[in-house]
């Protein structure tokens, strides 16, 4: 017991941003004496897309900063400094376990290409183990009813099959802390400045239906809100196809996209309020909400790379084209649809979008236009503040017709807009300017 007292043990935070149920903190303060976090800020993701854009753009920056921020603060109460490291984790890390003699990096384990170069470098250039963890899925790996690459090509029996025969693991609680008597050479606890990290970062339109800020503190606000204090859970699934305000829906996907807030926090939170307010159609489709977001990951991790191939995880051939004025039109809101501009704006200002609107301009990109849907999903990445690897990818695949979608649908956006924006009030708000 104590030999493990004296492990110096470094927490490399990747998108599990939070304190509360993470179990790469949970066993590195069971496991070591010193305890000190680590984020890096990577080249890769403050780079430039092959389409000529910043991969991570202003509103997801700005979104970042303040989960960090928040993340640090919380990391103080348990005695444990977060070291913000520049450069590439798999060159970082390495440079750290020397210089602090470290005895074992935890962190949540990852699977896409990105990722996985970190993790090949770091093996490769350090002694200590890398202890990684499954923590970003509502359902374990270990509690699928099936092993994961075999999971279902299509969701609803992924999902009748985990709801049978599959459990979710209870919150992991983090007890204890670090102590901080060996001092850190290089210790860096100074978050960048948005001008450090080389794009504009405007604050949000005050029109947007997220005017929330990162980090768990503030999605705990957002679950007390829109769970207790209105209530508005009891009616979610009615009203989540909104378009305009505050509440038509959860508004959790942000945090839950970095890791704010884990899936198993916000699912053991709707049984809280299904047995204390009411159990129904609309709190069970949350929860089937977050099986989506699951499904997702579990077919990235199936398919791997091919999420990001042009024929998809299907190897369809289509023919894709790029035309770059196209492309401007609809990332600006200029294409002449009113129902797609409006939306684009609202990315554009917001880096917020509803569900509904994802999937119209999606549709309307790669099966209108006919234009490489990767571009689409580029921009998406660089704009969205809950941009997640997984939905992101395997929701374009599936709208483009070269993923899940046993129907290959395509949407019909002026009978989407009549119906999802009847009396023109969504369009009104972000089209102020302009006649439709």
């Amino acid at each position: 017991m104590q030999e493990k007292q004296k492990k110096h043990g470094i927490v490399w935070f990747r998108n599990n941003l939070r304190v509360k149920d993470n179990t790469s903190l949970h066993e590195a303060l069971a496991s070591c004496h010193q305890v000190t976090g680590v984020y890096c800020f990577d080249p890769v993701q403050l780079g430039t897309t092959p389409w000529g854009f910043p991969k991570t753009g202003g509103h997801r920056r700005r979104f970042f900063l303040e989960t960090l921020k928040d993340l640090k603060e919380e990391l103080l109460t348990l005695n444990i400094p977060l070291h913000f490291g520049s450069g590439r984790p798999g060159e970082v890390l390495p440079e750290l376990v020397r210089s602090w003699h470290v005895d074992a990096i935890y962190t949540q384990k990852e699977w896409t290409s990105e990722e996985e170069w970190d993790n090949r470098h770091i093996k490769a250039h350090t002694l200590p183990p890398l202890i990684e963890h499954y923590d970003q899925f509502l359902i374990h790996p270990d509690h699928l009813p099936f092993e994961p690459e075999n999971v279902p090509e299509v969701f609803t029996r992924f999902r009748k099959q985990v709801e049978a025969h599959s459990e979710v693991k209870p919150v992991v609680h983090i007890t204890g802390s670090s102590s901080a008597e060996n001092p850190l050479p290089g210790l860096n606890t100074q978050l960048p400045q948005p001008d450090d990290l080389g794009v504009v970062i405007s604050e949000p339109d005050n029109r947007t239906a997220f005017p929330c800020k990162g980090g768990t503190s503030q999605a705990l606000e957002r679950i007390d809100h829109y769970f207790w204090k209105t209530k508005k859970l009891q009616y979610y699934k009615r009203t989540r196809n909104g378009l305009t305000g505050i509440d038509y829906s959860s508004k959790l996907s942000p945090w839950l996209a970095n890791g704010s807030i884990s899936a198993r926090m916000i699912y053991h939170e709707v049984k809280q309020f299904e047995k204390k307010v009411v159990s129904n159609q609309d709190t069970y489709w949350l929860i089937f909400e977050l099986l989506w977001r699951d499904y997702f990951k579990y077919i990235s991790m199936k398919h791997g790379n091919r999420i990001f191939l042009q024929g998809g995880i299907k190897n369809r051939e289509y023919e894709w084209r790029f035309n770059k004025h196209a492309f401007k039109r609809w990332t600006s809101g200029n294409t002449g649809n009113d129902f797609v501009d409006a939306n684009m704006i609202e990315l554009a200002r917001t880096g917020w979008m509803s569900n509904r609107g994802r999937q119209n301009v999606a549709s309307y990109w790669a099966k209108d236009l006919e234009q490489d849907w990767r571009a689409g999903a580029a921009w998406f990445e660089s704009q969205l503040i809950d941009y997640d690897v997984h939905s992101n990818w395997g929701n374009w695949n599936y709208v483009s017709g070269v993923g899940n979608d046993p129907r290959n649908r395509k949407f019909n956006t002026k009978s989407q807009a009549e119906r999802y924006d009847t009396n023109g009030s969504f369009r009104k708000l972000w089209l102020q300017n302009t006649l439709f």
